[in-house]
């Protein structure tokens, strides 16, 4: 397998990515502008372990809420007036109630600006970490309290909710391969006891294997499907089953296609009735809740399972991704094929994800490259290589590539103009000893010169002032003698 790419890659935007490995490794790959677009990883957290190999991740990386930011900062300002006036009179007991809001409120407004990264691992722990740092907050497990898991019950889909998150606590989505699901409050302390909060258990399915999971942009709905389930939405207020699919019938030669789905994805975040899955039987089926229970449009995408599909921005287009290395973009509204991905992965792929800023899809699998395409050319930008198989990519949205340079760096490479100007002058160069010794020889020349040139200078001058003094004395003569 090679380790290079000899593609002429035309460079990536400003992005920050973070894969998962099959080794429970992440590592962090940016691009930046001064490095001429050139993905490049510039991090690695974790230690190799294949019994932590990462399952599932989910990233909460807004830069922070609008609505509660301006809700907070409007009754962070309130409330310091209000402890402004109460200082000037004096009122101790006001001062202090008045300081405990205002420091909760301002808990409040860093918490919320607070970017957080959940992580499940195969030995059934879940991390929650910083994306930015790698720090660890809490790590829970699970399955309870016991000692270890069950082999057969990964964790098969993992979500944190980014609209419902409270002061030093988040609220976490996760379903196992055997259809249990749970939805649970987790604290975030740098402590180490951990006491989660109030936890919603259900169960997903009866049999079968669990081997996708969605959650819905409002995060109100989540779809769930998988080897032997049908795919299935549910109301997650109510942790009640709204709708499931029904499955295709028979073909022309009368064989029925057994259920097994390999991925999901919503099409829009506005609307959670229309969504797309992907099945074993290379089969991609577009449903809409609100029509039927069987797919509106199902089509077939090449010879091998489809292992992700990922949604754009348009609410029609979806992107696919086998196990044999095709990436395509489909439409989905009449199921045409609009273009296959320039340059074949040579393995599997496992996961898609769409910039949401950006023109650029990242995609990765077991071939164990990290892939940056455009979206309206379907050109490759770059690939990464990474060593271990990636399970899984996530985009950091929040990525700027203005480096932060503190003010005394900033003076210290400031050069003065006086010394700068000195320094665009042309250097001198250094002249030997037979230059030196003709340069003396030439300046003795030149002073004896200079020298009897003076002499004849001053014996001029001389000259003219006898002949004045001369004339004026005749003229002093002739004036006395007219005088008499």
């Amino acid at each position: 397998m090679p380790r290079t790419t000899t593609v002429e890659c035309p460079g990536c935007p400003p992005l920050r990515a973070l894969t998962f490995d099959a080794l429970g490794l992440i590592k962090v790959t940016e691009s930046r502008g001064n490095s001429g677009g050139i993905p490049q990883v510039v991090e690695r957290w974790g230690d190799a372990d294949s019994s932590k190999c990462v399952l599932a991740a989910s990233i909460d990386d807004r830069a922070n809420d609008p609505v509660c930011c301006k809700n907070c900062s409007f009754f962070l300002g309130f409330q310091v007036l209000i402890f402004s006036s109460f200082a000037g009179s004096g009122d101790c007991c006001a001062c202090f109630s008045v300081a405990l809001i205002i420091s909760y409120t301002f808990d409040c407004l860093v918490f919320h600006s607070l970017q957080i990264l959940a992580v499940a691992r195969k030995n059934g722990t879940i991390e929650i970490s910083n994306p930015l740092s790698g720090d660890i907050f809490v790590s829970i497990s699970d399955f309870g309290d016991g000692d270890g898991h069950p082999e057969d019950d990964d964790i098969a889909g993992l979500h944190i909710f980014k609209k419902s998150r409270s002061v030093g606590s988040c609220s976490l989505l996760t379903c196992t391969t055997k259809g249990n699901a749970s939805l649970r409050s987790v604290d975030i302390a740098p402590t180490e006891s951990t006491n989660n909060g109030a936890s919603n258990s259900w169960k997903v399915c009866a049999a079968g294997k669990v081997l996708c999971a969605k959650v819905h942009g409002s995060e109100k709905h989540a779809l769930f499907g998988g080897k032997g389930v049908e795919v299935n939405l549910w109301d997650l207020e109510s942790s009640t089953k709204i709708w499931a699919a029904k499955p295709p019938p028979k073909n022309s030669l009368d064989i029925f296609t057994p259920t097994w789905f390999t991925s999901a994805t919503f099409l829009t975040g506005d609307d959670h009735r229309k969504f797309v899955a992907g099945t074993n039987s290379h089969q991609v089926r577009v449903y809409d809740t609100s029509a039927q229970r069987r797919p509106v449009i199902s089509f077939d995408f090449r010879e091998t399972p489809i292992k992700s599909v990922a949604e754009d921005h348009d609410g029609y287009t979806i992107y696919a991704g086998n196990g044999s290395g095709d990436l395509a973009s489909i439409d989905t509204r009449t199921g045409k094929l609009l273009g296959c991905f320039l340059g074949k992965c040579s393995g599997s792929i496992r996961s898609i994800a769409r910039h949401p800023d950006h023109p650029v899809i990242a995609s990765c699998g077991l071939d164990s490259y990290l892939r940056l395409w455009d979206v309206k050319t379907r050109e490759l930008l770059s690939a990464t290589f990474l060593k271990q198989h990636l399970t899984c990519v996530v985009f950091d949205s929040n990525f700027s590539d203005k480096e932060v340079v503190a003010p005394d760096a900033q003076h210290a490479d400031e050069i003065p103009e006086e010394v700068e100007q000195e320094a665009l002058k042309p250097a001198k160069r250094k002249k030997s000893p037979e230059e030196m010794k003709g340069k003396k020889k030439k300046s003795k020349d030149d002073g004896s010169k200079k020298s009897r040139k003076k002499s004849r200078q001053m014996e001029s001058e001389e000259c003219d002032v006898r002949n004045t003094v001369v004339f004026d004395i005749q003229h002093v003569n002739v004036k006395l003698v007219t005088s008499f």
